[in-house]
């Protein structure tokens, strides 16, 4: 029996859609859903009133309005670590292919195609050494972002024998307990700046993020190193970097977004949004975004969410019903609803809260049915942005 509406935008892997259980219907069409999964498509959650959750197949949720979403108690999801191989697998290759003067080979060689076949050896000979380019290996390599891509890129940055800097404002313990011990962790940006060769920025777009590689930001930059962005590309200002290429200050940029600026510059190397687009990467985040968003409209648990904190609780046999209550994060809401339920003889078997400064998320599980007086009390507090309940079928 259908209890969860799910809408699904843009190509979502079917690995991950064949997890969706006889509980959910998923169709494209749905106007009014419970849930929805989607990959870049801009998302506004004031076009569906009952939205209840989002799935972003990827990691950056920057075309969803996911202040907008916490206000209205929608939680939104990402999928962490799911396209970080994908994502790695590429710009190893792109400052490969700019500092062996790859690019620039092929298309000599390509060239080839309309000389005489006894004269190609011996023009190979003759113009190889313009291509000669540089190893990557003894290089200091700058890793700006240290989550699941920027920690599994300074890992394979130590691989290939070069010296690895990182820094991240707010770095994850649980992603740096996964760096080589090889790679030196930086207190201060500058002190990443100012030493690499090549610097990699993985960063998620925020207000805060964008156009963080600005000016002031590129002159703190070794002269002559090589910048990489292979995580959004507003996070980087593509006028100031032009100007450092021109100056040269900045010896490439090497992209994933291109440009009309960029594309017809001779220091620039881009590719057409190819970070996560490998069908292994796709099927990851596909199984992922299923998961998280299913486990939410079904048991109100949450993962990875990038607005609400984690919380997740396994309802007991015992478990009748199961309240879920996010408010605001203030002082006295665990006393609250817990007076409340009291008060109404309602019975709490088990109570689970987290908090992330923001958002306070409440998992209830009670033996019974909830009245609706208790749901109306708490309803009724201000600070309560919404509250669910989910009824376990015996």
């Amino acid at each position: 029996m259908v209890q969860y509406k799910v809408k699904k935008i843009n190509k979502i892997a079917k690995e991950g859609l064949d997890l969706f259980t006889d509980l959910f219907s998923v169709s494209e069409d749905e106007d009014n859903p419970d849930g929805i999964i989607l990959r870049s498509s801009p998302l506004d959650v004031d076009d569906y009133p009952s939205l209840m959750a989002v799935a972003r197949a990827g990691a950056g949720t920057n075309n969803i309005n996911v202040a907008r979403a916490t206000e209205k108690g929608i939680c939104v999801f990402n999928t962490p670590g799911a396209n970080a191989n994908a994502v790695v697998d590429l710009v190893f290759p792109m400052i490969g292919v700019w500092k062996r003067n790859i690019f620039r080979g092929i298309e000599f060689c390509k060239s080839l195609a309309v000389m005489e076949p006894d004269r190609v050896s011996g023009e190979v000979e003759s113009k190889k050494a313009a291509f000669k380019g540089e190893e990557i290996a003894g290089k200091t390599l700058g890793v700006v972002g240290l989550g699941q891509i920027g920690v599994r890129l300074a890992n394979a940055g130590v691989f290939r024998h070069m010296k690895v800097l990182g820094f991240d404002p707010a770095p994850s313990i649980a992603n740096v307990h996964q760096l080589s011990p090889e790679v030196r962790i930086c207190k201060n940006l500058g002190d990443v700046l100012r030493a690499s060769d090549i610097i990699s920025l993985h960063l998620p777009l925020l207000e805060t993020t964008r156009h963080l590689v600005n000016t002031e930001f590129i002159n703190r930059i070794r002269k002559g190193a090589v910048l990489v962005n292979y995580s959004r590309g507003p996070v980087v200002d593509e006028l100031a970097v032009v100007e450092a290429l021109d100056r040269g200050h900045l010896e490439a940029y090497l992209c994933d977004f291109p440009t009309p600026t960029l594309v017809k510059h001779e220091k620039v190397l881009t590719t057409p949004h190819l970070g996560a687009s490998t069908s292994e990467s796709e099927e990851n985040c596909s199984i992922m975004a299923v998961t998280e968003l299913a486990n939410y409209l079904k048991y109100g648990n949450v993962i990875h969410s990038v607005n609400f904190p984690s919380v997740e609780k396994i309802p007991s046999d015992k478990a009748h019903s199961r309240f879920c209550v996010v408010n605001r994060d203030v002082p006295g809401m665990i006393a609250l609803i817990s007076n409340i339920f009291g008060a109404n003889n309602v019975n709490i078997a088990g109570y689970l809260n987290q908090s992330n400064g923001t958002v306070g998320y409440n998992i209830i599980d009670v033996e019974s049915e909830i009245p609706q007086e208790v749901i109306g009390q708490i309803i009724g507090n201000k600070d309560v942005i919404r509250t669910r309940v989910i009824t376990f079928e015996k």
